[in-house]
């Protein structure tokens, strides 16, 4: 088993350096018309009003989607990110602006007339999170489906896939985490764990949109967690917060300080691990591919393709972690909310 995750990891590593060639002029060139690394390095880990695949000498294969802007004046407008491209350059500006609206080298939407407008595009990223969504429903229900149909026989196909997972989620971390009140939280763990970990596997294949490595993403999943968390509180978890028992009255006014800001570092501190962990995996195989059209080196290209395989190997199983501890954490909030303190009397 080790020996062909080995191999199939080397085919992916190998795979992605030859896809590299193609789009390291996607991140632009500097001033002496070199390709700028730190440019390619940005361009694959942001997100886009387009997908770009790859380039076919100075042809860019890349997925147009959706522009939807309002404006009070304007009303809801429905573009494609192809409207805006000069395709020469493949250059957004507002030299390539259309019908009065432009998406700046930062790929933020603007109007040639300085008039404010909401973008509620489809990019790269949310196009990816619908991918993932897909997937996930796919994966689910079709293990649904297999128990309907064939009760508590062993399990086949996707089902055979998702029961490990499911029991592994409700077992050992619901459970053990939250208590005797486990079951009505464990649909909201499963799919953040499945969400996180379909999204960073998906996330490290060549062209693929850094979803869990944007922040947006990993802050909503933390405010979920946040909503939840503190509206399943019970008397206890509050009492805890702004009457600690056994705190002295003097300290009492520290503590509870404390405690408050304590009630939204925690869902920060989830937001922040999962947005940096994934974050610096890309960055860190981006930059050991930049390497060799850098030094252009043999030698360098061979140590680089190493490097790669064995990151990738190390990001296989980041991707694993990272949802398993989203998912624990969450768990182990949850139960802090939701435990029940025994008092008992001294008389």
């Amino acid at each position: 088993m080790t020996r062909k995750f080995l191999v199939l990891s080397l085919l992916f590593s190998v795979y992605l350096l030859n896809y590299s060639p193609a789009v390291f002029a996607a991140g632009g060139e500097t001033e002496e018309g070199k390709e700028d690394p730190t440019g390619f390095i940005m361009h694959h880990i942001k997100d886009s009003h387009e997908w770009h695949f790859f380039n076919i000498g100075h042809t860019h294969v890349t997925l147009p989607l959706p522009v939807i802007t309002y404006a009070s004046d304007r009303g809801l407008e429905f573009y494609m990110s192809s409207d805006f491209q000069n395709h020469e350059t493949h250059l957004f500006g507002k030299e390539n602006a259309h019908n009065g609206i432009y998406i700046d080298d930062h790929e933020h939407l603007g109007r040639v007339d300085g008039g404010s407008i909401l973008d509620f595009s489809i990019t790269k990223n949310v196009a990816m999170m619908i991918l993932v969504i897909a997937l996930v429903l796919w994966l689910t229900l079709s293990a649904a489906g297999h128990y309907k149909k064939h009760g508590i026989a062993a399990p086949k196909g996707a089902a055979s896939f998702v029961e490990p997972i499911v029991l592994f989620v409700r077992d050992e971390i619901a459970e053990k985490s939250i208590g005797p009140k486990y079951k009505k939280f464990v649909p909201y763990l499963l799919t953040l764990f499945f969400f996180i970990w379909i999204g960073n596997l998906l996330g490290l294949m060549p062209g693929a949109a850094n979803l869990t490595g944007n922040i947006a993403v990993t802050s909503t999943l933390a405010i979920l967690t946040f909503i939840l968390v503190n509206v399943n509180g019970n008397k206890d978890y509050w009492k805890h917060v702004f009457a600690t028992p056994g705190v002295p009255v003097a300290l009492l006014p520290i503590i509870v300080v404390v405690e408050f800001i304590g009630l939204f570092t925690k869902p920060f501190a989830l937001m922040v691990r999962l947005f940096v962990a994934i974050t610096a995996g890309h960055i860190v195989i981006l930059a050991f591919i930049a390497l060799i059209f850098i030094f252009e080196s043999y030698t360098i290209g061979v140590v680089s393709t190493l490097m790669v395989t064995f990151i990738n190997l190390i990001e296989l199983l980041v991707a694993t972690i990272q949802a398993y501890v989203f998912t624990l954490f969450t768990a182990m909030y949850i139960g802090g909310a939701v435990a029940e303190h025994h008092h008992d009397d001294h008389h």
